[in-house]
């Protein structure tokens, strides 16, 4: 399947969009980016909608969003992103949490392993994630970010 890229500027860096077909599969970090195989030079309108949703939620203009996303994952780390998707903006919630919400109490550290490799932060909002003790814990974005996100959602730290 091809995949379609866009890079854009953003209060946390240059972050690299990527889709296939009609949906967004990836959000990449400057100086992470991945090597596309099969990038194409075109840009798909799912690309352009991601990156005007996410130049809204920085202006603080958009809490939710709504451009169509497919993460690849486990059936596992599928169940994981889905309920990071249930947590309102300006709230965190712990692994714990989260696990408990799975239905897997002891799943904590299984919840940080899916949490880590969230392809699409931000839309998928891993940022939210913070210890059992209300600590900042790991972000692929680094923890700077992480609190900016936070800030930028109004979350008192």
């Amino acid at each position: 399947m091809t995949s379609h890229a866009l890079a854009m500027e953003s209060p946390l860096g240059n972050l690299q969009l990527v889709s296939e077909a009609d949906y967004l599969i990836e959000l990449n970090w400057e100086g992470a980016h991945k090597v596309l195989s099969s990038t194409t030079r075109s840009e798909p309108a799912i690309l352009t909608i991601a990156a005007d949703e996410l130049s809204q939620f920085f202006s603080g203009q958009r809490y939710e969003f709504s451009v169509p996303i497919k993460p690849k994952g486990t059936a596992f780390h599928l169940s994981v992103w889905r309920e990071l998707q249930t947590i309102k903006w300006g709230v965190t919630c712990s692994y714990r949490d989260i696990a408990k919400r799975l239905g897997k109490p002891t799943g904590s550290r299984a919840v940080g392993g899916a949490v880590g490799r969230n392809p699409i932060p931000i839309f998928i909002p891993c940022h939210r994630i913070v210890g059992a003790n209300g600590s900042l814990t790991g972000f692929s974005g680094g923890l700077q970010n992480k609190k900016r996100l936070l800030e930028c959602e109004g979350h008192p730290l």
